[in-house]
């Protein structure tokens, strides 16, 4: 490739220049990137350089040596293992793990490799699974050796691993966002706080912010949060990262947990197109509904295509920005398209769920049994008063009953990119794709309740699990469209690949045992050619 030389301030430095296709444009275009500079009439090449040089050497003595005979007699387990380096090769973990990591990629990717397969697993027991299984670091990595490795995850590096990753893949889909709480034992520390646990449990916790894309179902991002810090709160930091990834065009979709006027008003400056959910309290949602709520069941008003009745209008949202040096605050308006959606049988669901609450509330203030963390309602929806000849008495306050139930079955979504309103819904209910990740790196990656009690530590163990969640993330996605999960669920596909067997002797080049028909039809139904 053709090279050039600049002279900056006496400095001479030396930059490559190729043609790469812009997709968008439809067009060529040419690139140019840095090497090194010339010092005292020698190249010095940059750590990229250097790294890009050695992957090319790598590659052809591969090539050159083919299969590398084995030194000692081995036979591993590597069927699993082996779907996940190629994997790694398809979706790039391994080359952006060992540019970001170069002395420690190996060992990152044995570790995700375990915390994926052997579910719930302690990272103390991995020396039982490398003693039996074929994977990249190829030997045993005591405890001592994993507390020294967690720590060298650096901020650093690891946003350079998403924003690289991020490059690959997420140009062009939504992503979703959200947050769950991760209950932690240690006391140590520093964001662990008592908060609003989403899984119910009563010990301190973390929060874990993710962004999952729509079409690959594939993580992208991840931020720790501390634990006492709301949805609504963390918009902010989330663009900052996002703008890290420096990707073209950036899509999000968020619950009405996020939804504020503040963070509408973030995204719109940010120039990100959004999809998020909002309550349907809104003034602005509640006027709409004023004129059409008595005829919004209307068969002008129902979609087929979801079974709902469903109305949209364009808004002009009255956007405001502070500007950061000045602190002058400008006021303008942007376009804004609200879809109200009505569901009849939510309503009904809505309806019974509220009138058993209120049931119980009318028992609790009967018997005198109450509740402190009813005691809001006991004021909205009932008056209360006592006599000594009758005892209690309790009356409903039927407008505040009134008021809670013309709102059941409606529901609301907000967008400044997506004006059809089925299209819009059909983005949204996609991110329950999140809801699994979530799933997964609680239950499957051990991430439920975390008991490390460093800050380092837990910075690097919450990577690989995130390392370990892209894998799980990839074969879930893969096995929806194959149709898999019709005759497994994902654990058994594992089992059934784990038990092929890899073979090393002195000697020889090592090879595969026997690979029936069935573990062939699954590793070509995700995407990989089956071992040789």
């Amino acid at each position: 490739m053709p090279r050039s030389t600049q002279v900056i301030n006496g400095r001479e430095y030396i930059y490559e220049y190729k043609s790469v296709r812009n997709k968008q444009k439809q067009r060529s275009e040419t690139k140019r990137e840095y090497l090194g500079r010339m010092i005292d009439g020698k190249f010095v090449p940059n750590k990229k350089y250097l790294l890009r040089e050695e992957l090319e050497k790598e590659k052809e003595l591969t090539a050159m040596r083919g299969p590398v005979p084995a030194k000692e007699c081995k036979r591993l387990f590597s069927g699993a293992t082996y779907l996940f380096d190629r994997i790694g090769e398809v979706l790039g973990i391994d080359a952006d793990l060992k540019s970001c990591f170069p002395s420690i990629h190996k060992e990152m990717l044995s570790l995700a490799y375990y915390l994926a397969l052997e579910p719930s697993s302690p990272m103390y027991r991995f020396k039982r699974w490398a003693l039996t299984h074929e994977h990249p670091c190829g030997k045993d990595i005591p405890s001592q050796r994993s507390s020294e490795l967690l720590p060298r995850v650096t901020e650093a590096a690891k946003m350079d691993f998403f924003r690289k990753q991020s490059k690959r893949r997420v140009e062009t889909e939504y992503l979703f966002y959200d947050s769950t709480s991760v209950s932690s034992y240690s006391g140590q520390l520093k964001q662990v706080k008592y908060g609003n646990n989403k899984d119910g449990d009563s010990l301190a916790q973390i929060n874990l912010a993710l962004l999952l894309g729509q079409d690959s179902g594939l993580p992208a991002y991840y931020r720790k949060l501390p634990g006492n810090i709301t949805d609504v709160m963390t918009i902010t930091n989330l663009l900052a990262g996002v703008e890290y990834l420096d990707l073209k065009k950036t899509k999000i979709v968020m619950d009405r947990g996020f939804y504020s006027e503040k963070n509408v008003n973030a995204l719109f400056k940010a120039h990100y197109k959004f999809v998020i959910g909002a309550r349907i309290s809104l003034k602005f949602i509640q006027d709409q509904l004023k004129t059409e709520r008595a005829d919004f069941d209307r068969r002008e008003n129902y979609s087929s295509a979801t079974g709902l009745f469903i109305k949209s209008q364009t808004m002009d949202w009255a956007y405001e920005e502070t500007k950061t040096r000045s602190g002058e605050v400008v006021n303008d308006s942007r376009r804004m398209y609200v879809h109200i959606y009505y569901n009849d049988q939510l309503a009904t669901d809505e309806k019974l769920r509220f009138n058993k609450m209120l049931d119980a509330l009318e028992e609790e203030l009967i018997s005198g049994k109450y509740k402190e963390e009813h005691e809001k309602n006991y004021t909205k929806y009932f008056d209360v008063s006592t006599t000594s000849v009758r005892g209690v008495r309790i009356k409903p306050k039927q407008a505040a009953i009134d008021a809670a139930r013309k709102n059941f079955g409606f529901f609301a979504l907000l967008s400044n990119g997506v004006k059809d309103p089925v299209e819009a819904l059909h983005i949204y209910q996609s991110k329950d794709l999140i809801e699994k990740a979530f799933s997964d790196l609680k239950d499957r990656l051990n991430m439920r309740r975390t008991s490390v009690s460093s800050e380092e530590n837990l910075e690097g163990k919450m990577f690989l699990q995130f390392i370990g969640l892209i894998y799980l993330a990839y074969v879930k996605h893969a096995m929806d469209k194959a149709g898999l999960f019709r005759k497994h669920t994902m654990q058994e596909l594992f089992d059934e690949l784990d038990v092929i067997e890899k073979y090393q002797l002195p000697g020889e080049a090592a090879y595969y045992g026997e690979i029936t028909s069935k573990q062939m039809d699954i590793y070509t139904s995700l995407g990989v050619d089956p071992p040789a």
